[in-house]
This record gives C-alpha cells, structure tokens and sequence, in this order.
C-alpha cells in the first residue's frame, strides 16, 4: 500500500474501437518504467477486455468487490485484484455479462476510493455510453483522458459529448487524438477539429504507433511499452505517455499537498 493518496484516471470516448483499452495498457506499462504502483480497473462491464489483452485468467472481478460490500463480507481490497507483474495490477470486469446489470453505481464511488489510497495511479477503462455507472465514473475520478481519432462520426459525437461534460461541469480533461487507429484516415487538420469541438487537443499518438501484429502481444499478454526494443521504434509515441503520465502524477502530489 502506498503512503499518499494517488490519483484516478478515466479513460472515456464518444464512440467504440478508438484504442481506450490500448492505450490504458500502454499508459500502464509507462508508468511501471518508473516504478509506480498501478491498478487498471475495466468498467467497460458487459464487454471488458483489459484482461483478455493481458491474457490473465482472474478469479475475481469488480462484481464480486460490490457484491461482497452489498452483503456485508468485507475482505482486503488485495483479494479482488488480479497480479499482471510487480507493478500492474487488474480490477476486472465481470466474467458473466449478465452481471453487469446488477452493479449498483453508489459503489463506484467507494471502490475508486479504495484503489487510489493503494495505488500510485488508478487508470479505469470505460466503455463509450453515458450510462449511469459511467456518469458516476466522471464525477469521481481525479482526470479525464478523452480519447478520440480523426473521423467525421467521432467527431460530431466528441462535439456533442464536450457539450454535455461542459453542462455536467465536468472540466477536469485532455483529449488525446489517436492517430494510430486509423493510420489512413485523415479527414480533418488539426485545425479543424479545435475549432468544430470548440476543444484543445493536448497530445497526439501519430499514425506511425499502428502496431500490425498486435494480435501477437494479446495472444502472449504483452503491454507494448513494456518491450524495450518498441522504445527506439515509436520514441515520439513513448515521449507522449511519458508526458501524459508526468501531468497526471502532478496531479497526484497536487492532491496530496
């Protein structure tokens, strides 16, 4: 257990298949290079795949921490968290989808509390609604990581959604634009999509991070960053996660002033 609160990080988008898990493995896999203690936890509950990506069998899931709390048998935070390495850790998603139905969202608040007075950095990987549970998300974690890429439909939902986060005042997130997705796709300058979002874009993971046989590091549960030969490969990309990393474990040594 760490000394200080940490921080919490949601991982959110306006529409599906625009890297979110992605690239929560690869923030993680940056943050274990200097050596912070990370919990991913899926909140994508019906459709999780935080530890298919890893290849990790978890005994226990995010509806077995509710279920138990519900029920007044309250163990260690440790027992519902599977072990990836020394450094990552894996809150996740229920193994039935049809329990994500009963996942009551007042908990959310109470396991986001639990993991951040255990873990340096808690990055939670959401699905794209704006359901209830995912709205409880937002409110409660420290930042919001907005992830996005350079298509006409992502864009009018990403204008659309910013809208809604500035009625919820909600105004606590960077938006990364993920290039890599869609490496042909250039619909947009950069320009433009500033100016239609009425948005910053704060970082940018450029086409050349499109990973070909990314299958390959699924089927052996192997982050991206975490292989020292990708280092040199995608160096502008690493600069990036790094650079992410830094400002949201500023934002942790904020909280804890």
């Amino acid at each position: 257990m760490i000394n200080k609160r940490g921080t919490s990080v949601g991982i959110f988008s306006a529409k599906g298949g625009v890297g979110k898990t992605t690239t929560a493995l690869n923030l993680a896999g940056i943050l274990e290079t200097i050596e912070k203690k990370v919990l991913i936890i899926d909140m994508n509950l019906s459709n999780g795949g935080v530890a298919i990506s890893l290849n990790l069998p978890c005994e226990k899931s995010i509806f077995n921490l509710i279920d138990d709390y519900e029920n007044n048998r309250h163990f260690e935070f440790s027992k519902y968290v599977t072990k990836y390495d020394d450094y990552i850790d894996i809150l996740s998603s229920p193994k039935d989808p049809r329990q994500a139905s009963k996942i009551d969202s007042k908990y959310i608040d109470l396991v986001i509390d639990k993991a951040v007075n255990s873990y340096d950095l808690v990055i939670i990987d959401m699905d794209h609604s704006l359901s209830e549970i995912n709205i409880v998300t937002l409110d409660n974690v420290d930042d919001i990581l907005f992830i996005m890429t350079n298509d006409p439909k992502d864009l009018k939902n990403m204008k659309s959604i910013i809208s809604v986060f500035r009625d919820l005042d909600l105004n606590n997130y960077k938006i990364l634009l993920n290039n890599s997705v869609n490496p042909y796709k250039y619909y947009f300058s950069l320009f433009d999509m500033k100016n239609i979002m009425k948005a910053n874009i704060d970082y940018t993971l450029s086409s050349n991070f499109f990973i070909k046989n990314m299958d390959d590091y699924v089927m052996s549960g192997q982050i991206v960053t975490l292989q020292r030969k990708m280092a040199n490969i995608f160096s502008k990309e690493y600069a990036t996660f790094t650079t992410i990393a830094a400002d949201l474990l500023k934002n942790k040594e904020d909280n804890n002033e």
